[in-house]
């Protein structure tokens, strides 16, 4: 696991692609957090990274995906998971060393982040005057949504060949998790009845509560059982490559 773990961690920092995209992640945080009147937090009044939060998910949505196209659909693409499938490495070895170093790419590109709450901890009346328990429970709600998306897009990179297609398949899943079902919710017929249940299979209602500085267990195996589900269909996509 570990050999592939630091293939990708180093393919990734030698392509231009990964520092393009951490680059657009943190220049669309930035303008949603310090300029874009409607989000700025300097005309707010008051020292939270609410902004940061309500805005990053969307990011998120084309981010963890451009991190994750090439993971799997390169190897199919250039033949190289047929080799990889008869080292003495399992399936779940090659799925796991991708998906952790995908995740680690996705925390280092989060970390610049910090900066924020070291600038909103400063200009905080008196100093330091912020809700650190909220920011820590939000930070954890926002690395998990990272996590999971990271699980779909892997997911998507395995059933193609086409960078561009797992791209695509995977932004295409993550708005589906993230924001359908709050919609799906709102339809007659189930607005009313069901639409409760049917928000909890969604990613955003269990992405907002922990956003409040609120982690709950229900939540947290929410997201590791999301995670856990695209994992095995990664590996189902593999196991039926052999067959």
């Amino acid at each position: 696991m570990f050999p592939i773990y630091r293939k990708e961690i180093t393919l990734f920092f030698s392509s231009l692609i990964g520092y393009i995209s951490m680059g657009v992640f943190l220049i669309g945080l930035s303008l949603f957090v310090w300029l874009i009147p409607d989000s700025n937090l300097l005309q707010m009044g008051y020292a939270n990274l609410n902004p940061l939060f309500d805005y990053a998910p969307m990011i998120l949505l084309f981010l963890i995906p451009a991190i994750t196209m090439r993971s799997i659909a390169e190897e199919n693409k250039n033949g190289t998971i047929e080799l990889l499938t008869t080292r003495p490495l399992t399936d779940w070895q090659i799925i796991w060393g991708k998906y952790l170093a995908a995740v680690t790419l996705y925390a280092v590109s989060l970390l610049p982040t910090l900066i924020y709450y070291y600038s909103i901890y400063k200009l905080a009346n008196p100093v330091g005057n912020i809700d650190n328990g909220a920011l820590i429970g939000s930070y954890f709600g926002l690395f998990m949504l990272g996590a999971t998306f990271t699980a779909i897009g892997i997911f998507a990179s395995s059933i193609t060949s086409n960078q561009v297609v797992a791209f695509i398949a995977a932004v295409s899943m993550c708005f589906i998790m993230y924001m359908c079902f709050d919609y799906i919710s709102k339809m007659p017929g189930i607005f009313g009845q069901f639409d409760f249940y049917v928000q909890q299979i969604g990613i955003n209602e269990h992405y907002n509560a922990v956003s409040y500085g609120v982690i709950d267990t229900r939540d947290v195996i929410y997201f590791i059982s999301v995670i856990g589900i695209f994992l095995f269909g990664t590996k189902t996509v593999l196991q039926a490559r052999k067959w």
